[in-house]
């Protein structure tokens, strides 16, 4: 596949997108290094290999979900802001 201004034009139309003008011909050339890398995936050998081979009948290992609540990081985290109380943050009110 050719990337080119045409293409990069339709892109863009469809991403709602603006590549400015004087960018215009970066974003082609790298776009065309992208779409050369993946053509070379379909040089790849996948005879024998089963499409599946990814999936699992036995799911995804899922921990146990234990609550827990460490003090300490809630201190961490409020010592960085500017101003705190009560375990909260202080901010400027902005809704009258």
């Amino acid at each position: 596949m050719q990337v080119n201004d045409a293409l990069l034009t339709k892109l863009e139309k469809l991403s709602f997108l603006k590549v400015s003008q004087d960018k215009r011909e970066e974003v082609v050339s790298q776009l065309s290094e992208i779409v050369s890398f993946v053509d070379n995936l379909s040089e790849l050998n996948t005879d024998g290999i089963d499409d599946s081979f990814a999936m699992s009948d036995k799911g995804t290992y899922t921990r146990e979900d234990t609550p827990s609540c460490d003090k300490n990081i809630n201190e961490d985290i409020l010592k960085n802001s500017p101003q705190s109380d009560d375990n909260f943050f202080i901010v400027p009110k902005i809704i009258e």
